[in-house]
């Protein structure tokens, strides 16, 4: 008999990689997942593309099949570890309840993500997999970055937290001393892998002496 998914990776997750400002949270989440052998179900929207050939020196290829083989030699993933999904790929497992994983996190989240999945619109493939993890009640995790906020968005964050999301700013804190950009970035990361309960050595949790 094969390997399960339970016995190859220590947990699925869905990670969704949208437009807004920010893409280095993404990836370097992804990285940690990676690292942490969690199988990671991966969407990047156009406007994500757009934002990592800004934002970044990655070179991401246009289509998710390419995507898939860059990510994985991009993170030394193992093969299968990182699935990647195009826009309107429905028969994806993310679009079904019975084939999602527990935990989603969009990241970083922009305002148009955000404003689709508190509506339910599910127009592609990264709102409907949000929209299962929301019927079915699963952890979901939004990473907006946007500043300032209007407050339409301010109205669907706090419609989405009452749905039971959980939303982080890309908002990182100055009490760890942060001494370059890839400290401000781990200090997000760090915020969402605690949330997923995913060990992590990124940032000392509060109280811990190498804070003190």
């Amino acid at each position: 008999m094969g390997l399960t998914v339970t016995d190859s990776y220590k947990e699925r997750i869905t990670l969704a990689i949208t437009g807004a400002s920010g893409a280095q949270y993404g990836l370097r989440l992804l990285e940690c997942l990676v690292a942490a052998r969690c199988q990671v179900l991966v969407m990047i929207s156009k406007a994500a593309q757009v934002v990592i050939a800004t934002e970044t020196d990655e070179a991401l290829p246009g289509s998710a099949k390419e995507q898939e083989v860059w990510l994985t030699q991009r993170f030394s993933a193992t093969a299968g570890q990182i699935r990647v999904f195009g826009r309107e790929q429905w028969m994806a497992p993310v679009a079904s309840g019975s084939g999602a994983p527990g935990k989603m996190v969009v990241c970083p989240c922009s305002t148009g993500a955000l404003s689709a999945i508190a509506t339910g619109a599910s127009n592609n493939l990264i709102e409907r997999a949000a929209d299962v993890a929301l019927k079915e009640r699963r952890q979901l995790i939004l990473v907006p970055r946007e500043a300032p906020y209007s407050e339409i968005h301010l109205e669907h964050m706090l419609k989405l937290t009452r749905m039971g999301c959980v939303v982080i700013p890309a908002s990182p804190g100055f009490y760890n001393r942060p001494q370059t950009i890839e400290d401000m970035i781990d200090f997000v990361v760090a915020r969402i892998l605690n949330q997923l309960q995913i060990e992590q050595n990124l940032l000392p949790r509060w109280g811990e002496d190498s804070l003190c």
